[in-house]
């Protein structure tokens, strides 16, 4: 991704826009370089039914958890918090007894970078179901 993504991406808000109420200041993460605002696959705006405050234009980072400990392949695979798909099939007897090590080896994590476009062309159908492998994705 060198070139692609990094500090010199831009997309329709700067940190400015980024904030979280309790978080105070935010640094601004990298973004991807594609988004072009006279374009108009980055700047018709969506009507979202499911992502909430996402913007047409931006960069979002997805992770794809998985756990030898978790419900992989299951209904209950993305649950949230976070911590409840990776451990739920552990007991926390079981679990308090781990070393660092341990736990890394079992538990790992998928992420894959977006800009999301307004543009049937770029559909893909079902991102729950995991990362993008296909040609020079993933």
């Amino acid at each position: 991704s060198v070139g692609e993504y990094d500090e010199m991406g831009t997309g329709p808000t700067g940190k400015e826009e980024a904030h979280r109420a309790l978080a105070g200041e935010v640094r601004e993460g990298f973004q991807c370089r594609y988004y072009d605002e006279n374009e108009d696959m980055f700047t018709k705006p969506y009507e979202w039914k499911h992502c909430v405050g996402m913007k047409v234009g931006q960069t979002y980072e997805v992770h794809w958890p998985h756990s030898a400990a978790g419900a992989c392949g299951t209904t209950n695979q993305y649950q949230t918090p976070f911590y409840d798909g990776v451990f739920c099939n552990l007991d926390m007897e079981t679990l308090v007894t781990l070393t660092p090590q341990q736990i890394a080896s079992a538990v790992g994590v998928q992420a894959q970078i977006f800009t999301i476009v307004n543009d049937e062309s770029y559909y893909y159908p079902n991102l729950m179901r995991g990362m993008i492998v296909d040609g020079e994705k993933g």
